[in-house]
C-alpha cells in the first residue's frame, strides 16, 4: 500500500514533497532509521510520536541515527551533543547549530515525511 503512490490525505506544502518513510511496524521505539535521501535524514518514534530530522549532527559529521534517544531528544554518539526531536534545537555542547526538522504524516500505518523539494531521495 502506498509504495508508489501517495494517499490523498497528505496536505500540499508549499516547496516540499511527501515522501514515503517506512511502515511504522519498521520503526524501533526509541532509535533512528536512517532514510536513503540525500542529504541523510532519520525518523523516530518516541514518547508516542514520530519525527523526522536531517540525520547529520552538526557537531561535526556522525549519524544521530546511531545515537540514544532519551524523551524526545537524541544524543549523538560521537560527542554526545543533543537535539530536541521536536524543534531541531541543539540541547548540548558542543553542537550549537540545530538540525533541521521536517514534517511527518502517519497514514494507514504508514510514515511520510515532507522533505525540501531540493532533497534528493533514493529509489530502493
Amino acid at each position: 500500500m502506498y509504495q508508489n503512490a501517495l494517499p490523498p490525505t497528505l496536505t500540499e506544502l508549499p516547496d516540499r514533497k511527501w515522501t514515503r518513510a517506512c511502515a511504522v511496524a519498521e520503526l524501533p521505539e526509541d532509535e533512528g532509521l536512517k532514510l536513503a535521501t540525500v542529504p541523510v535524514t532519520s525518523v523516530f518514534a518516541a514518547e508516542g510520536e514520530v519525527f523526522c530530522i536531517d540525520d547529520t549532527c552538526t557537531h561535526e559529521t556522525f549519524s544521530l541515527a546511531d545515537g540514544w534517544v532519551e524523551g524526545c531528544a537524541v544524543e549523538c554518539s560521537l560527542h554526545m551533543a543533543k537535539f530536541d526531536l521536536r524543534t531541531g534545537k541543539a540541547l548540548s555542547p558542543p553542537a550549537y547549530r540545530p538540525v533541521a526538522t521536517h514534517p511527518v504524516s502517519c497514514v494507514d500505518g504508514v510514515v511520510f515525511v515532507a522533505l525540501p523539494a531540493d532533497y534528493l531521495v533514493k529509489e530502493a
